[in-house]
Order: structure tokens, then C-alpha cells, then sequence
């Protein structure tokens, strides 16, 4: 059977502001059969630290979608030409439970790897992207991890637990989910309680590029190196937007100055071009505290630049 190449509402059929609430104005569907990437969003934010709102994150992301085009005109890539995309709604997380919620993320996850799809997650605080990784690793193995971040989410405990959105990396290292030699972490800084708080995840093997290291430059030489480090094995991307810094991106739980910027956002996931990404996801997108709509609309587009970079794109300037 032919596959279906599922596209966005056009503007010029309904205006903007009208038509499908779904992710880039895409149909949503429920049958996974011949998609090659799904849309899904998680309102979480019960994993929160700080400012709490990233359960209105996945909501906001789509309905800022609405005035991307199909065809990226800075690198030729036609996403929609060639592979079958659609949004698949969100999962039903139990907002009373963290716990429980990641257990569910976890199983809708794992029913996912049934088919040969990649997922774009839209967050939802920092936490899903365990769960997410222990039902990738069922599927792949360990996986390289390009992580941008004001912070490295490398605490052992917060509050004294174990799961919440700053721990979800160091669990992940210790559930055997991630190859540490192929983890990079881009855009941290700011404070912390002792001078070794960015040395756990350096100990296990991560690559650490801290934002001071990317003032005033382009990271595409640094997108060279990551890519050479990363080979053919499979990557998970995941973006968390207080990378960014709040000048572009303030509806965030735990903004932190002095971060990258929105074009260095973009030549981080742009050069991730070539590799074998298997999943990625945009997180901390806080909607009550941007009332521009600016940070989800930047997160919206940055979700548009990882399905243009995925496996399996057509670029029709090559």
C-alpha cells in the first residue's frame, strides 16, 4: 500500500487563527499504522521545581504552530514530501502521582516502539524524558544524547526524591539508558551548591559545552564535532528551552541568564543533520509566564527543525 503523506491545513484554505488545533495544523490520528514520525504531547509539570504551567506547554506549542509553512526555506528540507506525519494527541498522565505518571508515560512510550515511527515529544517539564528513555532502550539499546539545557539535571535527589525534572539524567546514566560516550550537554550555567556541580555527569563521560563556551561564536564547528562523536549509533535529542535565554525564550520555569540564543537554538538542531535520531523533545515551555506567545512559538519551530532533520528527509535544494 502507498504511503500517505499527511499534510499541514494550508492558510490559504482556512485562516489561521481557524481549522485543526493539532501540532502544525496536522491531521491527528489514532491508527500509528505507516506513520514514520508521531507529534505527542505530555502536560506535565508536577516534576517541577520553581514555576510551575508546563501542563499547558503541549497546548500552547500547537496553537503557536499554526504559521509554520511545509517547506523550510533556509535548508531545502520538504519534511511532508517525505515521510508520514501526524499528531497523535497527548498522553494521559495522572496529575495527583509523578510517579504514576511516569509509569504511564513509560507504557505509551513502549507501545510506540511496535511501530517504525520516531516520536517528537511536546513538554511538560523535564522529567518525561525518562520515562521516554527507558522505552526507547527497550527498543535500541543505550543511546547517544545531545541535551541542551540551562542545567544538567544531574542531581541525585531533589527534595529528597529520586524522580523529578532536575534528576532525570543521572537516573537514566544509572538505568544503563544512555551511552556516556556519546552524551553532550550544551548551554549550561548559572549557579550551583558547590563548584562540582557540573562534574557528575564530565566523571561518567558527558561532553560538557557550558554557555560561556558558546558566547559570541556559531556552533556549527561545534555541531561538527558532536556529529563525528555521535557516529551511526542511534540519538535521542532532547531541548530543553531555558537553554535559551530568557530574552527569547521567558515562559520557562527556571530561566537563567546569559544563555544561547534562538539562532544558536537552531544550528544546534540543524546540526544534527545526518545523524540517526531516533526521538526528540522540547520541554519547560511555561505558557502563564509569556504572555507574547514567544517562547512556545520559538519551541513550536524548533519541534519543526527536529522532524526536518530526521532520517529519511527529502531536501529539495540538493
Amino acid at each position: 500500500m502507498d504511503k500517505h503523506f499527511h499534510q499541514p491545513q494550508s492558510g490559504n484554505d482556512m485562516p489561521r487563527f481557524g481549522g485543526r488545533a493539532t501540532m502544525l495544523r496536522l491531521p491527528f490520528v489514532e491508527d500509528l499504522k505507516g506513520l514514520d514520525v508521531a507529534f505527542v504531547g505530555i502536560p506535565l509539570d508536577i516534576g517541577t521545581s520553581q514555576r510551575a504551567g508546563t501542563r499547558y506547554g503541549p497546548r500552547q506549542i500547537r496553537a503557536e504552530s499554526v504559521m509554520i509553512r511545509p517547506f523550510n526555506m533556509a535548508t531545502g528540507a520538504a519534511p511532508f514530501e517525505s515521510l508520514s506525519v501526524a499528531d497523535i494527541g497527548d498522553v494521559p498522565i495522572n496529575t495527583y502521582s509523578l510517579l504514576k505518571s511516569v509509569d504511564i508515560i513509560e507504557n505509551y512510550y513502549t507501545r510506540l516502539n511496535d511501530y517504525p515511527l520516531a516520536p517528537l515529544t511536546l513538554g511538560g517539564d523535564h522529567t518525561l524524558t525518562l520515562p521516554i528513555l527507558r522505552a526507547i532502550a527497550k527498543k535500541h539499546g543505550p543511546v547517544g544524547l545531545i541535551h541542551v539545557d540551562a542545567h544538567t539535571d544531574t542531581n541525585d535527589n531533589m527534595f529528597g526524591e529520586k524522580i523529578a525534572h532536575g534528576t532525570t539524567f543521572r537516573r537514566a546514566v544509572e538505568e544503563g539508558l544512555l551511552d556516556c560516550n556519546r552524551v553532550v550537554q550544551i548551554g549550561q550555567r548559572a549557579q550551583g551548591y558547590s563548584a562540582n556541580d557540573f562534574k557528575w555527569g564530565e566523571q561518567q563521560g558527558f561532553r560538557l559545552v557550558t554557555a560561556e563556551q558558546c558566547w559570541h561564536k556559531s556552533l556549527e564547528a561545534l555541531m561538527k564535532e558532536v556529529r563525528e562523536q555521535m557516529g551511526d549509533g542511534p540519538v535521542y535529542l532532547s531541548f530543553d528551552i531555558d537553554g535559551i535565554d530568557p530574552a527569547w525564550a521567558p515562559g520557562t520555569g527556571t530561566p537563567e541568564v546569559g544563555g544561547l540564543t534562538s539562532i544558536q537554538g537552531l544550528e544546534i538542531i540543524r546540526g544534527c543533520k545526518g545523524l540517526n535520531l531516533i526521538g526528540g523533545d522540547l520541554v519547560e515551555v511555561s505558557p502563564p509566564y509569556d504572555l507574547s506567545g514567544n517562547t512556545s512559538q520559538l519551541a513550536a519551530n524548533y519541534l519543526y527543525e527536529m522532524l526536518c532533520v530526521l532520517p529519511g528527509v527529502k531536501y529539495d535544494n540538493e
